[in-house]
């Protein structure tokens, strides 16, 4: 995978699809109905967007019943990734890579396809963070130069992390560290990236313990799904420095209130999942919306208007 390779599109049905959903468990929090429709009303497009939770050994099932209902295509979210992305006949490179599918879709001969927009998502969101921190006007390859150079803990090892490893490393980053409760797993995900590390110069390693030191945190555990803190060694937060939640939340979660205790700059995620859902929405229909109105709405409905 190169960062200069540009994204392909998976075929797709040339009929108008109408029916989507999420899947996850648990998925009631979820915003995607509504960016879907904001994005389907920006674009002249007509469609039905659900929610659907699973139980946790459900997702086969839950795919089947969809499909056969007249579904389309569907994100996919906690716990069900990896399982989505062994359930595609045909996988993305970089769900290949990831192991683990956020999108999935049928093409015309029927054949379901994966892939997986978190990487672009929080690449594209990081963008728009550090080009406003730096009051610097977004250059049009802004995506492969806002990360250039920095220094990345990354926290976690499951499905997010997977999802978004191989874009960190692709966007010109210097060095990565994965840090995982269980190591086995931040090993084996450190090493399914080694060649892609190599390929791009960047230095990749599982670390046994977060230590201070890098220029941006990013929080890819589900730690804030339960209200739960991150127990990290003093400094590995800091002032200075840029802290950022996967999750996101109508409050500050759990990982971003501990982050602003710590001094750090912090976001959460829901920049992100606009612009992965804004990728996935392209997969499916072929256009691209524009993700600035629809993140100002979701910010304005989530949180109130900005003071």
């Amino acid at each position: 995978m190169s960062s200069t390779t540009p994204l392909t599109r998976m075929p797709m049905a040339t009929h108008l699809p109408d029916l989507y959903a999420v899947f996850g468990n648990p998925v009631e929090h979820s915003k995607s109905p509504r960016i879907h429709a904001l994005f389907a009303a920006q674009c002249g497009l007509s469609l039905r967007y659900d929610k659907r939770r699973l139980a946790p050994n459900g997702f086969a099932q839950g795919l089947g019943a969809f499909r056969a209902e007249g579904g389309c295509g569907c994100n996919v979210t906690v716990p069900f990734k990896f399982e989505a992305a062994r359930a595609a006949r045909r996988l993305s490179p970089r769900a290949a890579l990831a192991e683990a599918a956020n999108t999935l879709g049928w093409s015309d001969d029927g054949e379901l396809w994966g892939d997986n927009t978190d990487g672009i998502g929080l690449v594209r969101d990081l963008t728009r963070i550090l080009a406003h921190a730096s009051a610097s006007p977004q250059e049009p390859n802004a995506d492969a130069q806002a990360l250039k150079g920095k220094t990345i803990l990354l926290l976690g090892a499951g499905g997010a992390a997977s999802g978004v490893l191989g874009t960190l490393i692709a966007a010109g980053t210097q060095a990565i560290a994965v840090w995982n409760r269980s190591a086995d797993k931040a090993h084996l995900l450190v090493a399914r990236h080694a060649g892609i590390a190599r390929e791009h110069g960047v230095a990749l390693a599982a670390v046994t313990e977060p230590a201070p030191g890098f220029d941006l945190v990013i929080n890819a555990t589900a730690s804030s799904l339960g209200g739960a803190t991150l127990e990290l060694p003093p400094g590995v937060l800091r002032p200075g420095m840029l802290a950022y939640d996967l999750m996101y939340a109508a409050q500050a979660t759990a990982f971003i209130a501990q982050a602003r205790k710590a001094g750090a700059d912090a976001q959460d995620g829901l920049g992100m999942l606009v612009e992965q859902a804004a990728e996935s929405f392209w997969l499916w229909h072929g256009v691209r919306p524009d993700t600035t109105p629809v993140l100002a709405t979701l910010l304005a409905e989530l949180r109130g208007p900005a003071l």
